[in-house]
């Protein structure tokens, strides 16, 4: 049964981190909070499994976006390279953060978090984007992937909530920034997922099936069937417009935030 689970979840991740560009973390947490949580895992670090098993799993889910996008020519490979340093060393160091904060504070900053972007990106929906508008110079661009890095550990997911309105409001259309968002949650995953693991060994937490943060069935799970849908997501993408895109990117965040913000409250 547990199985049947993590392949399920694995199915809607992937399809929505191609289709949205986010890594599929959005849908991974809030499932695997509650599923951890029926399992009757220690309460206090249910939320830190959570997070650190869906970075994991995005290692395997950008890869196949990435994949995806890249053949529609989507992927703009000079911006990926300004971003990624700062991605991998943003990346690590939110891990840390994230282990130091409670599960409390952690649900309720995703979860204001999380509303902020899905307003922001409701109300821009319509908004055209000025593709004249010059990018931000490297140096910009390296610290935007420095607090992008930070913040996606601290979530759980794979910088799409941040890449993709940060690259919008750079002049970058929908479909091109959702390509490059799929470039970038790799080196968020693989530096996240390697610094959950790397703080949780630290706390010795008693969780059968776990290496630090990370649970290696449901690490297994959800990749092996994301990796087949996110292809599938992605090829929707470039069929949506960008303004249907948006709403339906901005709605999925929305409820997730509830989600968590009526968890840290309650």
């Amino acid at each position: 049964m547990e199985l049947i689970i993590f392949l399920a979840i694995g199915a809607l991740a992937g399809f929505a981190a191609g289709l949205f560009g986010v890594g599929g973390g959005l849908v991974i947490v809030p499932i695997l909070y509650v599923v951890f949580t029926q399992m009757g895992y220690d309460p206090a670090v249910v939320m830190h499994l959570a997070l650190g098993t869906s970075l994991a799993t995005i290692i395997v889910t950008s890869i196949s976006s990435l994949m995806a996008h890249n053949k529609n020519g989507a992927v703009l490979w000079p911006v990926f390279k300004n971003l990624a340093p700062g991605l991998v060393i943003g990346s690590f160091l939110g891990a840390g953060i994230a282990g130091l904060l409670s599960r409390e504070h952690l649900q309720l900053v995703i979860g204001v978090f999380v509303i902020w972007v899905a307003y922001s990106m409701f109300m821009g929906a319509k908004k055209v984007v000025d593709e004249n508008k010059a990018l931000p110079s490297t140096a910009a661009q390296v610290a935007a992937g420095t607090g992008i890095g930070v913040a996606s550990a601290i979530f759980g997911i794979g910088g799409g909530s941040l890449t993709v309105p940060y690259l919008n409001h750079s002049g970058v259309v929908m479909q091109k920034a959702v390509g490059t968002s799929a470039a970038c949650g790799l080196p968020i995953a693989i530096a996240g997922a390697l610094g959950f693991m790397f703080f949780g060994m630290k706390e010795q937490i008693n969780v059968p099936n776990t290496i630090g943060f990370i649970h290696i069935y449901a690490f297994f799970g959800i990749s092996l069937m994301s990796f087949f849908t996110a292809k599938i997501g992605a090829k929707a993408a470039h069929i949506l417009s960008p303004s249907m895109l948006k709403k339906c990117f901005a709605i999925m965040l929305f409820v997730v935030g509830c989600f968590f913000l009526f968890k840290s409250l309650a």
